[in-house]
């Protein structure tokens, strides 16, 4: 695993693929943050980084897809994925190994906006007047969200060989994992409690809960088991290759 781990990180930072990245995420929240009056916090009357919470995961959304697009994509076209998997290596070493790297990039990308914590810390009167709990729990949520969507990401590219409609299905794919069962929750036919029983099967529901400052297991549970899931269907995905 280590291997493939390491080729995977030399490859996103030998190239511009890693930093282009890492630099459009912080473009993106930053223009959002400070320049465009309808989200700059500069507008706000208290200190607070709900504009970064509520931005990401939507700018995750095709950011992480287009960095997870080429992970198998790349070695089905290049037909390097035969060469690959007959190596000393089982699927499940391979498979981690290329998610722990896009993690570890998605990471990277995040560790930056600490400085618009520092910044909005700053900002507030007196310095330091803002929920910090909230903020960790937030972080931890967007950080768990992240790991879905590298999830998702890695499947999707393990199922076709065209790492554009890997982009365009792993996109799709977050979005309804985000709001799909929010949407499906709206219909008429749901109502009373199920209609809470349905958004619970979706991110929006259990994100938007940890972004509180509250860290529930059953929230860190269910992160944990989508990204078992979605890691599972990607082994499922190799080895009907060998069918």
């Amino acid at each position: 695993m280590l291997t493939i781990f390491s080729k995977e990180i030399n490859t996103f930072f030998s190239s511009l693929i890693g930093y282009i990245a890492i630099g459009v995420f912080l473009l993106v929240t930053g223009l959002m943050m400070f320049v465009f009056p309808d989200t700059s916090l500069l507008d706000y009357n208290y200190a607070t980084l709900d504009q970064l919470f509520s931005l990401a995961p939507m700018i995750f959304m095709f950011l992480i897809p287009a960095v997870t697009m080429r992970s198998f994509a790349e070695e089905i076209q290049t037909g390097t994925i035969e060469l690959l998997t007959t190596r000393p290596l089982r699927d499940i070493e391979i498979v981690m190994g290329k998610y722990f790297a896009n993690l570890i990039l998605v990471l990277f990308a995040l560790i930056p906006t600490l400085l618009y914590y520092y910044t909005v810390y700053q900002l507030g009167s007196p310095a330091g007047n803002l929920d910090s709990g909230a903020i960790q729990g937030s972080y931890i949520g967007l950080f768990l969200l992240a790991g879905v969507y590298t999830a998702i990401g890695v499947f999707a590219s393990s199922l076709i060989d065209n790492q554009i409609v890997s982009f365009i299905l792993a996109t799709f794919l977050c979005f309804f994992m985000y709001s799909g069962f929010l949407f499906i929750s709206k219909m008429p036919f749901f109502f009373g409690t199920s209609d809470t029983i349905v958004q619970m099967f979706g991110i929006d529901y259990h994100y938007s809960s940890i972004s509180r400052g509250v860290i529930d297991t059953r929230d860190i549970v269910y992160f944990i088991s989508i990204i078992a899931l979605f890691i599972a269907m990607t082994l499922v995905s190799l080895e009907k290759r060998k069918w």
